[in-house]
Protein backbone atom coordinates (compact mmCIF):
# COMPACT_ATOMS: atom_id res chain seq x y z
CA UNK A 1 0.00 0.00 0.00
CA UNK A 2 0.86 3.50 -0.71
CA UNK A 3 1.94 6.34 2.21
CA UNK A 4 -1.78 7.98 1.58
CA UNK A 5 -3.14 4.53 2.37
CA UNK A 6 -1.21 3.43 4.94
CA UNK A 7 -1.77 7.32 6.54
CA UNK A 8 -5.51 6.55 6.51
CA UNK A 9 -5.47 3.36 7.94
CA UNK A 10 -3.34 4.49 10.93
CA UNK A 11 -4.82 7.79 11.05
CA UNK A 12 -0.71 8.94 11.52
CA UNK A 13 -0.08 11.78 9.21
CA UNK A 14 2.57 10.92 5.79
CA UNK A 15 5.07 13.19 7.43
CA UNK A 16 5.01 10.92 10.52
CA UNK A 17 5.45 8.06 8.18
CA UNK A 18 8.40 9.98 6.65
CA UNK A 19 10.03 10.13 9.82
CA UNK A 20 9.62 6.74 11.13
CA UNK A 21 11.31 6.00 8.05
CA UNK A 22 13.83 8.48 8.23
CA UNK A 23 14.97 7.23 11.75
CA UNK A 24 14.64 3.04 10.90
CA UNK A 25 11.61 2.88 12.66
CA UNK A 26 9.74 1.69 9.42
CA UNK A 27 10.54 0.26 6.31
CA UNK A 28 9.05 0.67 2.73
CA UNK A 29 9.92 -0.51 -0.37
CA UNK A 30 9.75 1.85 -3.74
CA UNK A 31 8.64 1.91 -7.11
CA UNK A 32 10.62 3.04 -10.21
CA UNK A 33 8.90 6.30 -9.63
CA UNK A 34 10.00 6.77 -6.49
CA UNK A 35 7.15 6.23 -4.35
CA UNK A 36 6.82 4.37 -0.98
CA UNK A 37 5.09 0.74 -0.63
CA UNK A 38 4.14 -0.61 2.37
CA UNK A 39 3.34 -4.09 3.74
CA UNK A 40 0.12 -4.87 5.28
CA UNK A 41 2.21 -5.73 8.18
CA UNK A 42 3.07 -1.90 8.39
CA UNK A 43 -0.37 -1.13 9.74
CA UNK A 44 0.23 -3.19 12.74
CA UNK A 45 4.24 -1.67 13.06
CA UNK A 46 2.76 1.98 12.97
CA UNK A 47 0.16 0.77 16.02
CA UNK A 48 3.34 -0.08 18.21
CA UNK A 49 5.56 2.99 17.19
CA UNK A 50 2.67 5.32 18.24
CA UNK A 51 1.74 2.99 21.30
CA UNK A 52 5.73 3.64 22.44
CA UNK A 53 5.44 7.21 21.85
CA UNK A 54 2.61 7.33 23.75
CA UNK A 55 4.38 5.79 26.49
CA UNK A 56 6.51 8.81 26.35
CA UNK A 57 9.80 6.64 24.80
CA UNK A 58 12.05 8.84 22.20
CA UNK A 59 12.50 7.54 18.27
CA UNK A 60 15.90 6.47 19.67
CA UNK A 61 14.51 4.20 22.54
CA UNK A 62 12.13 3.25 20.07
CA UNK A 63 14.68 2.24 17.43
CA UNK A 64 16.36 0.13 20.16
CA UNK A 65 13.40 -1.84 20.94
CA UNK A 66 12.25 -2.60 17.75
CA UNK A 67 14.88 -5.29 16.91
CA UNK A 68 13.35 -7.19 19.65
CA UNK A 69 10.35 -7.84 18.11
CA UNK A 70 11.92 -8.10 14.46
CA UNK A 71 14.26 -10.68 16.15
CA UNK A 72 12.72 -11.96 19.20
CA UNK A 73 14.90 -15.63 19.02
CA UNK A 74 18.29 -13.22 19.64
CA UNK A 75 19.26 -13.61 23.31
CA UNK A 76 21.72 -10.45 22.82
CA UNK A 77 19.33 -8.07 21.44
CA UNK A 78 16.94 -9.38 23.91
CA UNK A 79 19.40 -8.24 26.51
CA UNK A 80 19.64 -4.97 24.69
CA UNK A 81 15.95 -4.56 24.64
CA UNK A 82 15.83 -5.39 28.20
CA UNK A 83 18.45 -2.97 29.27
CA UNK A 84 16.59 -0.40 26.93
CA UNK A 85 13.44 -0.64 28.63
CA UNK A 86 14.27 -0.53 32.22
CA UNK A 87 16.49 2.67 31.20
CA UNK A 88 13.07 3.96 30.13
CA UNK A 89 11.05 2.90 33.32
CA UNK A 90 13.31 4.30 35.31
CA UNK A 91 13.42 7.52 33.60
CA UNK A 92 9.19 7.01 33.90
CA UNK A 93 9.78 6.83 37.86
CA UNK A 94 11.61 9.72 38.02
CA UNK A 95 9.18 11.79 35.76
CA UNK A 96 6.43 10.52 37.73
CA UNK A 97 8.19 11.48 41.36
CA UNK A 98 8.75 15.20 39.70
CA UNK A 99 4.90 15.53 38.70
CA UNK A 100 3.54 14.41 42.16
CA UNK A 101 6.37 16.98 44.24
CA UNK A 102 5.03 19.54 41.70
CA UNK A 103 1.39 18.64 42.22
CA UNK A 104 2.14 18.17 46.04
CA UNK A 105 3.64 22.20 45.61
CA UNK A 106 0.73 23.42 43.72
CA UNK A 107 -1.50 22.01 46.27
CA UNK A 108 0.36 24.06 48.78
CA UNK A 109 -0.47 27.57 46.92
CA UNK A 110 -3.99 26.12 46.25
CA UNK A 111 -5.22 25.46 49.61
CA UNK A 112 -3.19 29.23 50.93
CA UNK A 113 -4.98 30.43 47.92
CA UNK A 114 -8.54 29.24 48.97
CA UNK A 115 -7.23 30.64 52.46
CA UNK A 116 -6.66 34.18 51.16
CA UNK A 117 -9.76 34.27 48.92
CA UNK A 118 -11.84 32.77 52.13
CA UNK A 119 -10.50 36.10 54.03
CA UNK A 120 -11.24 38.63 51.33
CA UNK A 121 -14.77 37.56 51.37
CA UNK A 122 -15.10 37.99 55.07
CA UNK A 123 -13.47 41.38 55.23
CA UNK A 124 -15.93 44.09 55.14
CA UNK A 125 -16.87 45.68 51.62
CA UNK A 126 -15.52 49.18 51.17
CA UNK A 127 -16.99 51.87 52.22
CA UNK A 128 -18.48 54.05 49.19
CA UNK A 129 -16.47 57.47 49.26
CA UNK A 130 -19.43 60.03 48.62
CA UNK A 131 -18.79 62.88 45.91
Amino acid sequence: MRIGKLSKRTGVSPRSLRYYEEQGLLTSSRSDAGQRHYSDAAVQRVSLIRQLFDAGMSSRVIATVLPCVDVPGDLGVAEETFTAMMRERDRIEADIAHLIETRDALDVLIRGNSRHRAELSTASEPVAQST
